[in-house]
């Protein structure tokens, strides 16, 4: 692709290969976008009246829909990241009448995708705990090199079989997402860390604390970043009143204030972003006080970040590959907005010769409450 910049595509069924020479010829461009819940991505290829795409890549089922398994990586000085492990969901072809304007356009998502084919409203689970059902669910996708990493809840609640056997509702990615908002956690596939991995997650939104290099911005020569964007939402940060009745009798309701405070985030900015909004749900007082608990802890470990960041980067000039889920430093918006950032998510282009990153920050509070980044 580039100069120390090399992209590597595998395409197969469930242990996918390198992609023969003729595919790899024939790609336009690629797309890959990771976020908070899930990833996808889609592959242009350029195709003509003789191309082995059309006339016997195509009829022999090489990219059908979910049966088709596509990795695709990059390797930057000499080091390998890997963008995508999914799966093909839809296939487009677009004719042309003009010379080599014919495409043939794969969209797909990451793994998780097969977790949400099948509804088992079959599946029951006595006396499991909750981690116990998340482990015996994930542990079915194995053969597609998926490791399961699952954190037990902050109050874990055994259900005995004679009061209650929990029963899954929808597919295992829905009953997943549903155990995890239960408990303020969150679920996801990561590809990696090597081609043909993948890990699994299902617990607190924790991000890696070791901070990337800085993006920079109207600093000169220290430049990396083609554009930046700030934004301060006041409406953002909201109070939750909880109300919940109390553990012995049952009766006297207990009314709770949660602040806008993140257990698993701690703040990056020195001046926090004052709350604007009050919310009452309703549907906790009808909850037994475990499940409360979890709620209310859940609650904090998901408050929202006030400042958001948008922007661009070519990552030539960046000279690395800015990656989600983790920390990330930035420079040139004054003394207000520099600092450090959680990276929500990164939206990888490729093309020949052309390799950029659309990419959206946040965090809570004006001000860096950090002496020094990583440049």
């Amino acid at each position: 692709m580039l100069q120390g910049i090399h992209l590597s595509l595998m395409i197969g069924p469930l242990l996918p290969v390198p992609a023969p020479k003729a595919v790899v010829d024939a790609v336009q461009s690629v797309q890959v976008t990771s976020g908070k819940d899930k990833s996808g991505f889609q592959i242009t290829f350029a195709v003509g009246k003789q191309s082995p795409l059309l006339n016997t890549l195509l009829p022999a089922a090489y990219f059908d829909p979910m049966t088709t398994r596509v990795i695709i990586a990059v390797t930057l000085g000499g080091r390998p990241h890997v963008l995508m492990d999914g799966i093909v969901t839809r296939q487009e072809l677009t004719p042309s009448s003009e010379p080599g304007q014919s495409t043939l356009t794969v969209t797909g998502e990451d793994l998780g995708v097969l977790m949400d084919v099948v509804e088992m409203p079959f599946m029951r689970y006595p006396g499991m705990p909750v981690i116990a059902r998340v482990y015996a669910i994930l542990a079915k996708y194995a053969a597609f090199g998926i490791v399961p990493l699952a954190v037990p809840p902050f109050i874990d609640d055994v259900p005995m079989p004679s009061h209650e056997i929990p029963a899954q509702q929808g597919t295992d990615l829905q009953y997943l997402k549903l155990l995890a908002d239960r408990c303020g956690y969150v679920f996801y596939v990561e590809p990696g860390p090597l081609p043909g991995q993948s890990l699994a997650y299902w617990g607190p939104d924790i991000r890696i604390p070791v901070p990337q290099k800085a993006l920079g911005v109207n600093m000169d020569a220290h430049t990396n970043v083609e554009s930046l964007h700030f934004s301060l939402d006041g409406l953002a940060k909201k109070v939750v009143v909880v109300t919940m009745f109390d553990p012995v009798k049952n009766r006297v309701p207990i009314v709770v204030p949660v602040p806008n405070i993140n257990l698993f985030k701690p703040p990056l900015g020195l001046r926090p972003t004052p709350p604007a909004k009050v919310e009452f749900p309703d549907y906790m007082s009808a909850e037994e006080m475990p499940s409360v608990l979890n709620r209310v802890l859940g609650i904090l470990a998901r408050s929202s970040d006030a400042i958001s960041v948008s922007g661009s980067l070519d990552v030539l000039r960046y000279g690395g590959v800015l990656r989600n889920r983790m920390l990330v430093g930035v420079r040139g918006g004054g003394l207000a907005y520099d600092g450090l950032y959680y990276v929500n998510s990164v939206t990888h282009s490729l093309k020949r010769g052309e390799f950029k990153q659309n990419f959206e920050l946040s965090r809570d509070g004006l001000i860096s409450n950090t002496p020094r980044l990583v440049v």
